[in-house]
């Protein structure tokens, strides 16, 4: 067990400066909604890439730790309440529905791609 929280805590640690770097670099809000639209793409690529290929023992330390410390809905959601405190409501939920249809339509096609790929 020890190794395996580990393993999530590194890879965290990777996901979650990713993200940093990525949101730094990218304008207020959409660096934290490309890192939920790519962070979902990729845990599609990996859940299947992963599951299919036997190597389930990379699942900590690439989809709760990298990919879970990459994305996140707390970073959405303080950026949901700084537009809405800052009076922008149609930002607001724009921003919240584009991040939540994005973030799943990306998981679905990578899925859908990398079973084509591999099919």
């Amino acid at each position: 067990m020890f190794t395996t929280v580990l393993q999530v805590a590194i890879g965290g640690a990777i996901g979650a400066s990713l993200r940093f770097v990525i949101a730094s670099v990218v304008a207020f809000p959409l660096g934290t909604l490309a890192v939920n639209v790519i962070g979902s793409f990729l845990m599609g690529v990996v859940f299947v890439a992963l599951a299919e290929k036997g190597l389930v023992r990379w699942m900590p330390f690439l989809m709760a730790g990298v990919l879970g410390g990459f994305t996140t809905f707390s970073a959405f959601s303080l950026d949901t309440l700084k537009l809405y405190e800052a009076g922008r409501l149609g930002a607001a939920g724009g921003y919240v529905m584009a991040t939540v249809i994005l973030s799943v339509l990306s998981l679905f096609l990578a899925v859908a791609i990398v079973r084509g790929i591999q099919g």
